[in-house]
């Protein structure tokens, strides 16, 4: 299997790889990465990666690293003096062009809980997180709901799972429950290696096609 993996010079993303070669022992990897010098060392000389150096406007370099692979992860998310213009949504909005265009059909990105979803129920620890963020972080809160939009919208023909994530964790732990806002079981914190763990394995199981899961740990 060939995967394609964004943000994998982040900490998350960072996790993603390696998860993925840990599950996929035969797997290929695609990085496509602004900063591609930012991947471990270990990770850029593994020879079953190949990185691909590209800001998310360059779509040559992007359709580059899209064709030929089966399965899309990302972890990219809002960054600090997130920029206006909903460049993240922007960029999706693109990569299912080209995903379609090469016929690849699963994609697994990172989400947060500004993304509502029908299945969510009232929570007042949720809604206050949300609240701030939408006043202190307006464009990061902005583009991330926007991605929410263009993946509902744009990605019929793909087998999407947005994974919305609360606040994340560096605990040593692959534990992850995973339902929806208000649900009961669901908390505020999760793990960066659960997140991982649980992108990774949705691969496989696909137990939340076109759904958008709130994960956290136990």
């Amino acid at each position: 299997m060939r995967f394609l993996i964004l943000g994998a010079t982040g900490p998350s993303g960072i996790l993603i790889v390696r998860k993925t070669l840990e599950v996929y022992t035969d797997a290929s990897i695609v990085i496509f990465a602004r900063s591609p010098q930012k991947v471990p060392e270990d990770l850029a000389q593994n020879s079953a990666i190949t990185l691909i150096k590209g800001e998310l406007t360059d779509l040559d370099a992007l359709s580059t690293a899209v064709e030929g692979v089966d399965v899309v992860l990302s972890a990219l998310g809002p960054i600090a003096n997130h920029p206006a213009g909903n460049i993240i949504a922007t960029f999706y909005g693109h990569l299912i062009d080209l995903m379609n265009k090469y016929n690849v059909k699963r994609i697994i990105l990172l989400g947060t809980a500004s993304i509502s979803d029908p299945k969510d129920q009232f929570s007042l620890i949720f809604k206050l997180l949300i609240a701030a963020v939408r006043i202190a972080r307006h464009t990061s809160y902005l583009d991330i709901v926007a991605v929410g939009e263009v993946i509902r919208t744009k990605g019929d023909a793909l087998d999407w799972t947005i994974v919305r994530l609360p606040i994340l964790t560096n605990i040593d732990s692959e534990e992850v429950v995973a339902g929806h806002v208000g649900d009961g079981k669901t908390g505020i914190y999760l793990s960066r290696k659960a997140y991982a763990a649980f992108t990774v394995h949705e691969v496989e199981k696909k137990e939340w096609v076109k759904e958008a899961p709130l994960i956290s740990s136990p």
